[in-house]
């Protein structure tokens, strides 16, 4: 089993936050536009569940790796909505999301902060 790295694992993390927070404004700013669906991205523990192992370059000369798409694309997750309403968008539930990343995105920066406290104390012993 490899170790893990609490700093790339939360660095991955806040990329996804980041991710998300760009679906749920995109939500928000085409709340209005007739046809629109909601969007978001996969949970972070399916993305976990999902990630592969791959070579790093460690020379300049290595031929790269990566697959040219998005690292987190995005899924419709609204229902298609009907001639009556604009979009499938709910103002209510995209302030909630909003709201949710917000406060992992505080969550994060707490444990990251009091990680690199621990690592600099221990180092100074």
């Amino acid at each position: 089993m490899d170790p893990v790295s609490l700093f790339e694992l939360a660095t991955s993390q806040s990329k996804w936050l980041s991710a998300r927070q760009s679906a749920v404004a995109s939500n928000i700013a085409n709340i209005n536009t007739p046809g629109f669906r909601t969007k978001d991205v996969d949970s972070f523990a399916k993305l976990l569940n999902s990630q592969q192992v791959s070579p790093a370059g460690t020379n300049p000369h290595h031929i790269g790796v990566g697959s040219g798409r998005s690292e987190f694309p995005l899924v419709e997750t609204g229902a298609a909505p009907n001639s009556s309403e604009s979009s499938s968008v709910s103002m209510e539930e995209e302030l909630v999301k909003s709201s949710e990343i917000r406060a992992a995105f505080e969550l994060n920066s707490a444990i990251v902060k009091a990680f690199h406290r621990m690592i600099t104390q221990v180092s100074k012993g």
